[in-house]
């Protein structure tokens, strides 16, 4: 690996972990204040907003994992790279996200005494099945940092840990993470819910091409692990 490539490399995951630091510092910091009250037609014109900008990020999350956008991307970015490119474009998008967010105001509702630490404990909970599921497939992975084919093998299935519950925990602990707040104002939940049904439309497509990636493997373990993202539930 060149200099160059070492430095790309090690550059995505450096902005990798810059995005999850400013999509957590917004959720819990930027995001806690009600804001000022806004009329319907703004309230509806930020939400309308909001939505095309995480669709745009979700776009390309979902379009890089096919095949075909894959070895379009193969043809001017080396394979080894293609990863890392992958976490570069998308830790961009995702700050441009959060910089052009726009601010929906008001409070959904506020639990205090006792049952807010519930809520706590939710958010931890989602906190802890994150780290766990990052653990198990490899946060170097995650980040660009270090690259797997299932060419050479070295990509293996991953079923242990918070996998043998549901078929995509770090999804479970995103949604036990936003939905715990115990203080949900609009912004909090906006981004909540458009993330989230981001997410229920794209696992049918990101299962597919797990399936046509390990095969038969694949399908075993969607018949041993039947639920996607709850347990009982869905």
């Amino acid at each position: 690996m060149t200099r160059f490539e070492t430095f790309f490399v090690w550059g995505g995951g450096a902005i990798f972990v810059l995005s999850l630091a400013a999509c957590a510092y917004a959720y819990l910091v930027i995001w806690a204040s009600p804001g000022t009250p806004a009329d319907g037609w703004t309230a509806a014109k930020a939400a309308a907003i909001n939505s095309v900008l995480f669709a745009v990020f979700a776009a390309h999350h979902s379009l890089f994992a096919r095949e075909p956008v894959k070895r379009r991307v193969a043809r001017v970015v080396p394979e080894r790279l293609l990863r890392s490119f992958y976490v570069w474009t998308a830790s961009v998008l995702l700050l441009g996200v959060l910089a052009l967010w726009q601010p929906v105001s008001g409070i959904v509702y506020i639990v205090r005494g006792w049952p807010a630490f519930l809520h706590t404990a939710v958010q931890l909970l989602g906190i802890w099945i994150i780290a766990r599921s990052v653990a198990t497939i490899s946060p170097l992975e995650l980040a660009g940092i270090r690259s797997t084919s299932l060419s050479n093998g070295s990509n293996v299935l991953q079923v242990g840990g918070p996998y043998r519950w549901v078929r995509h925990p770090l999804y479970l602990g995103w949604v036990l993470a936003l939905f715990g707040a115990a203080q949900m104002t609009a912004n909090r939940l906006a981004f909540a819910a458009i993330s989230t049904a981001y997410l229920l439309v794209a696992i049918p497509w990101e299962e597919r091409s797990l399936r046509r990636a390990f095969g038969e493997p694949y399908a075993r373990y969607q018949r041993d692990v039947r639920w996607r993202i709850v347990p009982y539930l869905y």
